[in-house]
């Protein structure tokens, strides 16, 4: 589950952010819904402060500290979403800073950034949970691929890095291309069922999460909530065109 919100520019806002996830996971708790990471909780680090112009890394460190202790009382975990890419090294940084604490913190990945190849090799260790996408944000030439078949052939590779590492692949994509191709490096690589799963977007291709799931698989359905959600839109819309038709095409079918 994701509280829809970013480019948090003031602390009141940070702070508000925290509180909505320190509600979820103790609601999580209380239903009984967290235990063993059946559902977890995904941070997008600009709207716990990340961009504050006096202390946001302290700060934003600070709200995410919390959130973790919270997640590990309930009994789930923590991804760290990802951002555009002025925001790697720094999201990468307090990933390294969390993990001497909780080291079941997730990290996101984008298959379309040059660097990722590098990064999911020194991620692909013990325990380490890593959710590789092909990336949303419009990005330049000189860090991210352009070309459809470029991000593609990309996934691939760093799909086939991280399912041949150590840690524990969370491989998020909708493409039934891309699922079909990972799938036979999932049984080279002789991956047993519960150490990685796909992930999906709710509403997105659901007879396809269903078929996975069947199949004896993991799916996890990635559901973001709150009142930000017309500006997270249009914000995806413009950033990255392709995102419109990938919409329409999801809300004209089900498979």
């Amino acid at each position: 589950m994701d509280f829809l919100g970013e480019d948090t520019l003031e602390q009141s806002q940070a702070d508000a952010t925290r509180e909505a996830y320190l509600v979820l996971l103790r609601e999580l708790g209380a239903a009984g819904l967290s235990d063993g990471g059946r559902v977890e909780v995904s941070l997008k680090l600009s709207a716990l402060g990340q961009a504050l112009p006096r202390d946001g890394e302290r700060i934003c460190l600070d709200n995410a500290r919390r959130i973790c202790a919270a997640a590990q009382e309930a009994g789930t975990t923590v991804t760290l979403d990802m951002e555009d890419h002025t925001t790697t090294d720094a999201t990468l940084a307090t990933l390294g800073e969390l993990r001497q604490d909780f080291p079941w913190v997730g990290a996101v990945l984008q298959a379309y950034l040059r660097r990722t190849e590098a990064d999911c090799r020194d991620l692909a260790t013990s325990g380490s949970r890593v959710r590789l996408c092909k990336g949303a944000y419009r990005e330049p030439e000189s860090v991210a691929f352009q070309e459809t078949v470029e991000v593609d052939t990309s996934y691939v590779r760093c799909a086939r890095i991280l399912l041949e590492g150590q840690g524990y692949p969370m491989l998020a994509t909708h493409d039934p291309q891309i699922i079909e191709v990972v799938q036979s490096v999932v049984e080279g690589a002789g991956r047993a069922p519960d150490s990685y799963e796909w992930q999906m977007l709710y509403g997105i291709r659901p007879l396809e999460q269903q078929r996975i799931a069947d199949a004896g698989q993991q799916l996890r359905v990635y559901l973001p909530y709150g009142q930000e959600w017309y500006g997270y839109l249009m914000r995806r819309m413009a950033e990255r065109p392709a995102n419109t038709m990938f919409f329409l095409r999801a809300l004209a079918t089900k498979k």
